[in-house]
């Protein structure tokens, strides 16, 4: 059986119970919150794995719930609403949502993007640290320290580094990246990489702007530079 522990996050009862029934019948255990303000306390007290979270709730909106919970937890968020413009998704990947699921959705498309989310998690078995100047990646313990000062990552922003750094000096293309992130059937995601590529530079680069770690190759993909490897 899959004990991983899920937050699920709306305030209608019968999406809960809807979905509360389709992943206990799948192995997942799940909590529930109504709120932003049981949200958060059922993330600080429990630390679920994943969370499932509606945008509409009705002491604030989920993007409240990332923004607080990225101060202190970088677990992995998976937003479902009925927004579905490129911009809102965008947003929502720039305020450290790791995904985005658009009502109606079928459960075996959620079941799939949790099951990408929970491998997106880093792996008790890996090992070692690595450091170049001053970033230090302890990935046994998944930290990422930055002139002495850790640098919060999502599990995307980790994974993505990790795999980067694994493959330095070779270009990734973004059909590669996005397979590696999202999953084989993962389709319409180059914004979302472009997004989180973005926030990566901004949290691991000296000059974000003018990125010395992670090269763009135009058209293709990126690239670590052998030269910090």
């Amino acid at each position: 059986m899959n004990h991983d522990l899920i937050l699920l996050v709306d305030d209608d009862s019968a999406i809960r119970k809807m979905l509360r029934i389709a992943l206990e019948a799948k192995g997942y255990q799940i909590i529930e919150a109504i709120s932003k303000k049981d949200a958060i306390e059922s993330i600080a007290l429990r630390s679920p794995k994943l969370v499932l979270l509606d945008l509409q709730l009705p002491d604030g909106s989920g993007l409240d719930v990332i923004h607080e919970v990225r101060t202190f937890s970088e677990l992995p968020f998976i937003v479902l609403s009925v927004m579905d413009s490129e911009e809102d998704k965008i947003a929502l990947l720039d305020a450290g949502a790791d995904d985005y699921i658009t009502k109606p959705f079928s459960m075996g498309e959620l079941l799939a993007r949790i099951r990408t989310a929970f491998r997106r998690l880093p792996a008790e078995e890996t090992p070692s640290n690595w450091e170049m100047g001053n970033l230090v990646i302890d990935f046994l313990n998944y930290e990422v320290q930055k002139n002495d000062k850790k640098v919060r990552l999502t599990p995307t922003e980790f994974q993505l580094l990790t795999y980067l750094i694994k493959n330095a000096g070779k270009i990734i293309s973004h059909d590669i990246l996005i397979k590696k992130i999202w999953g084989d059937a993962a389709q319409n995601e180059m914004n979302s990489l472009r997004v989180h590529i973005t926030q990566l530079r901004k949290k691991i680069e000296d000059t974000p702007n003018q990125p010395k770690l992670i090269k763009t190759i135009p058209g293709v993909g990126y690239l670590w530079s052998i030269e910090y490897k």
